[in-house]
């Protein structure tokens, strides 16, 4: 593989005896007789380089120096170290600051295409590793907030077991992302995942998606057909939306669990399944047992280990990092330029109810994204932010609850949030400003523009 390098080295003989060593073995290669130009050009960013080659003792700035200014630039092109004057303090130093490796001078031809080699293929196994990372991201739990941390905490906990969890929340708090990651961390991760929404299936057909059919079982039944409780054969079956299912199927979901056995729609044998079976509703399933509208018997067979997520209203803190999840997803899928949201932009956005939860927040950033400033690097400010959300009263506010204007409303609801987020930090500013996703700086700012004495908020929290 063809690379491009970059030698930094104050000794001209050297800088044309490496630059030749590499462009004869088919490499292309820049050289620099100083960090300080090294830097400039590199701040610049004239050229991209594979990787760099560095001397140690240079004058003005040596490799040391030049290394640490680099990363501090953000900048993770991999650096080599070189020496003629090489100790073990020096080598260990270098590689604290980010070094892939450290040479000691004269360095022979076939250690130095070797090097090279080896930083390429690291180079590689760093790019499959980031696209896997994008992959598995898709279905990343991304939280900062004590509530989900709880939530995390009884997945960890019930997972490795083959205990029935049911998972309950609004529609997109994300309860098939906690059922993939209670798969994906249970023993049966190795097995597939195979999910139903029983809400979504025609009640005729719920028994054969579930259960399949054979050939000629009903009209249109041209072949026999594999249902979900086979397809998750070792694994796992996720039956979203469980408290949508039809009441005949009730009954027969409850023998299955009992037996472990299903049986085709026109078959005539019971077939052995081993599945272990999560399931999810935005219902209150107490409610359906009370109302008739749901098995009592089956209720106490699926709902042994409940996980309960907050809705987004709940986990306000969560919202920045959402959206800087989904702001670097989004551009990664679509090729846009990544976008940073002000804080400001971010304080707008937990301001908002989101009726929709997760998913309507994922929504609302790709709407913002896509009339983002492009090619600038702008980020994105309130004003984007606030003409890109529905224009609409909050849930729960009314005049007699926040009077006056739009803007006033605002105001009294930001400094209800600020002054409860103090008080549950115990008036810690470093940890409010985080809780709400603010620099600490614009805490201040923010508590004089609301007119919050911070001091005398504090004593009469104390009082």
């Amino acid at each position: 593989m063809k690379a491009r390098l970059l030698i930094i080295d104050d000794d001209p003989n050297t800088l044309a005896s490496l630059a030749r060593a590499f462009r004869l073995a088919g490499h292309e290669a820049a050289v620099c007789d100083s960090a300080v130009r090294a830097l400039e050009m590199l701040r610049r960013q004239e050229e991209e380089f594979d990787l760099i080659f560095s001397d140690v003792v240079m004058p003005g700035k040596d490799g040391l120096a030049f290394l640490e200014e680099f990363r501090a630039l953000g900048m993770n092109t991999p650096v080599v170290m070189m020496s003629g004057q090489a100790h073990i303090a020096m080598a260990v130093r270098a590689t604290r600051l980010g070094a892939i490796d450290f040479l000691e001078k004269p360095i022979s031809s076939d250690k130095l295409l070797l090097t090279v080699e080896n930083a390429l293929r690291l180079k590689r196994l760093e790019e499959e590793n980031r696209q896997l990372r994008q992959k598995l991201g898709k279905h990343e739990m991304v939280f900062a907030s004590e509530p989900m941390k709880r939530v995390l905490a009884q997945i960890e906990r019930v997972a490795p077991t083959e205990t029935r969890v049911c998972i309950l929340g609004e529609s997109g708090t994300g309860k098939e992302l906690v059922a993939r990651t209670l798969h994906a961390r249970s023993q049966r991760s190795s097995g597939p995942l195979i999910t139903l929404n029983c809400a979504a299936v025609p009640v005729e057909l719920v028994e054969s998606e579930l259960f399949g059919h054979e050939k000629g079982s009903f009209t249109g039944a041209a072949s026999r057909h594999v249902g979900k409780f086979e397809q998750a054969q070792g694994g796992t079956l996720f039956l979203d939306e469980i408290g949508d299912m039809p009441a005949a199927m009730q009954a027969k979901l409850l023998r299955v669990l009992e037996e472990g056995e299903i049986e085709r729609v026109g078959g005539g044998s019971p077939v052995k399944v081993d599945v272990r079976v999560l399931v999810a509703t935005h219902r209150n399933l107490e409610a359906l047992v009370r109302e008739g509208k749901f098995r009592q018997d089956l209720y106490h067979r699926i709902f042994v280990f409940p996980v309960v997520l907050p809705p987004l209203r709940d986990r306000r803190e969560d919202i920045r990092l959402l959206v800087e999840h989904f702001s670097r997803q989004l551009a990664e899928q679509n090729g846009w330029k990544p976008v940073s949201f002000s804080p400001e932009a971010i304080q707008e956005l937990q301001l908002y109810n989101w009726p929709g939860n997760i998913r309507e927040l994922r929504n609302a950033v790709e709407r913002i994204l896509l009339f983002a400033p492009g090619g600038s690097g702008e980020s994105i400010d309130a004003a984007s932010v606030h003409a890109a959300l529905p224009q609409m009263a909050q849930p729960g506010e009314t005049s007699s609850s926040a009077p006056g204007g739009l803007a006033a409303r605002v105001e009294t609801y930001e400094r209800e949030q600020v002054l409860a987020e103090l008080k549950r930090q115990q008036f810690h500013i470093t940890n409010t400003a985080r809780a709400l996703g603010l620099e600490r700086s614009h805490l201040y700012k923010k508590c004089q523009q609301l007119g919050i004495d911070l001091s005398s908020a504090k004593k009469g929290s104390e009082s």
